[in-house]
């Protein structure tokens, strides 16, 4: 306990000094080390033939987030730091395409992988299995409209750009049974699989797993770190450097739920062209806030260095300045470009210093775990002329609820080549807002509840409580709003035409 002065602590009865203080702190943090190293030897005794060498690199990553994890102290970044970035840093889109394409565009797209996060299962949708199996539009899924994206490109241009899917070990085997009906498409696919790491127990900081099972009650004891993993597990699965030794330069990486992320001629070419002694490793794309994204991350210069600025980093006196849509007005849409060459060197510096995110969890039985995870933005600072590249809102196009499922499926878009755009007859170009209420959360509810989807081109705002249905060729405009009480329920007859409309109570249209 130290040298017994300076500090008085009431609740103890006696003085205890600052460094003493810190000196206890400091076995305590060893303790947790110590003990928490033992138990992931304990728990590697238990794994079988090739799982050991896996779970023993995927253990190296942990203990590393674990040791940061005990150090940090208060918020990562001090308030009075935070500048604006420089213009200079981040380019507007429409200068960047107003830059005509090179003949050279099919040599700069040879040196391209396009990689898809894909470790997110359905289950806030309702459904099982991977969440880029689910059906967006016309019976197409998210993976194949990312696939007839790469490979109208391969065509068109005669190039060989691969698909790489970040799956986790929630999706890996059901993505690999699906990724057989694209044998003949003209597209290389490859897989790897991110990081499975231990939950842990809040009070005892121990993990909860007893052996590296994961089946029956051991499925709660792991998770994916997030997608800030993206570096280790690309380096540790050997692809990285297949990819190098094949020529490859650059990786477009994206959330596959993002229906806005296809490859961008216009960016690619942009990244391609920086000054030698400029060499950009990284652009993220970054896009204009609305009132709907005040929580996402955005882009600030700190340290001279361009950097993501999280919610979960901002002291809380600073959150509600945080969420200002006048003093931070971008945020990262996480389509990013990023230099393998630099994803390698920084890896094998261990220089990828990227914040923990702490995320508190309550097991089904009632356990209180956390998880630590980080996000792959959160690289930008450890590379080399890092950019941001302000894109049309049309790049971020994220299907997380059905709210927005119902957007994507509708006549506000038309799909061409597995890539969505907004119908040229909406005369405006933002997405309306929709609030589905929860008889629509779960997929299948959904569906069944509308005969077919709404004509949306002149709505603005659409919000559905309770239990409604939807009849064939209903068109909605202008502010729709539709609430159905408890115990009533509400049929929009087949035909019906809603605008600037507040419906509520009890209606229904027979049949007879």
């Amino acid at each position: 306990w130290g040298i017994f002065s300076c500090q008085l602590y009431p609740e103890l009865g006696c003085y205890i000094s600052k460094a003493g203080m810190a000196e206890f702190q400091e076995k305590l943090r060893l303790q947790h080390e110590t003990t928490m190293h033992k138990e992931l030897e304990k728990l590697l005794t238990t794994a079988k033939g090739a799982e050991q060498e896996i779970s023993k690199k995927d253990f190296e990553g942990f203990k590393n987030l674990f040791h940061r994890f005990l150090q940090v102290k208060g918020p990562s970044v001090k308030w009075d730091k935070i500048h604006k970035p420089p213009e200079d840093l981040i380019h507007p889109y429409d200068k960047i395409k107003a830059q005509a394409l090179p003949d050279s565009v099919a040599a700069s797209l040879n040196k391209l992988v396009v990689v898809k996060l894909n470790g997110g299962l359905g289950t806030s949708m309702g459904c099982k299995g991977p969440k880029s199996v689910i059906s967006v539009r016309n019976e197409n899924t998210f993976l194949d409209l990312t696939v007839h994206q790469i490979e109208h490109l391969n065509k068109t241009f005669n190039v060989d750009v691969p698909l790489v899917l970040m799956n986790s070990f929630n999706t890996d085997e059901d993505t690999k049974k699906i990724l057989q009906k694209y044998t003949h498409h003209r597209v290389h696919i490859h897989t790897f699989n991110q990081s499975r790491y231990p939950r842990i127990n809040k009070e005892s900081l121990l993990p909860v797993a007893k052996d590296l099972g994961m089946h029956g009650d051991h499925a709660d004891a792991w998770y994916p770190p997030g997608h800030g993993d993206i570096y280790a597990s690309f380096y540790n699965s050997g692809l990285l450097d297949q990819l190098i030794a094949a020529g490859k330069e650059y990786i477009f990486v994206s959330n596959i739920d993002n229906l806005g992320a296809t490859v961008d001629l216009f960016i690619l070419n942009h990244l391609m062209t920086q000054p030698k002694d400029k060499r950009c490793e990284f652009i993220m794309e970054v896009t204009d806030k609305t009132r709907a994204d005040v929580k996402g991350g955005t882009l600030i210069q700190y340290d001279d260095k361009l950097r993501l600025l999280e919610i979960a980093q901002v002291p809380k006196a600073h959150v509600d300045e945080f969420k200002s849509v006048t003093k931070f007005k971008i945020f990262n849409t996480n389509n990013l470009w990023i230099s393998l060459a630099a994803i390698k060197r920084l890896h094998e510096q261990n220089t990828m210093d990227m914040e923990i995110i702490v995320n508190p969890k309550t097991l089904d039985g009632g356990l209180n775990v956390i998880q630590l995870e980080t996000a792959v933005g959160a690289a930008i600072k450890a590379f080399d002329n890092a950019l941001g590249v302000n894109v049309p809102r049309s790049r971020f196009l994220p299907v997380k609820t059905s709210s927005d499922l119902l957007l994507v499926m509708s006549n506000l878009y038309s799909l061409d080549a597995g890539s969505l755009t907004m119908s040229k007859k909406r005369e405006f170009p933002s997405t309306p807002h929709v609030k589905l209420g929860s008889s629509f959360t779960k997929v299948h509810d959904f569906l069944m509840r509308f005969e077919s989807i709404p004509d949306m081109l002149e709505l603005d705002h659409l919000t559905v409580s309770g239990d409604v249905t939807f009849g064939k060729n209903v068109s909605l405009k202008g502010t729709v709003i539709i609430i159905a009480n408890h115990g009533d329920r509400i049929d929009i007859p087949a035909g019906a035409v809603l605008e600037n409309k507040i419906v509520s109570g009890n209606l229904r249209i027979l049949d007879h």
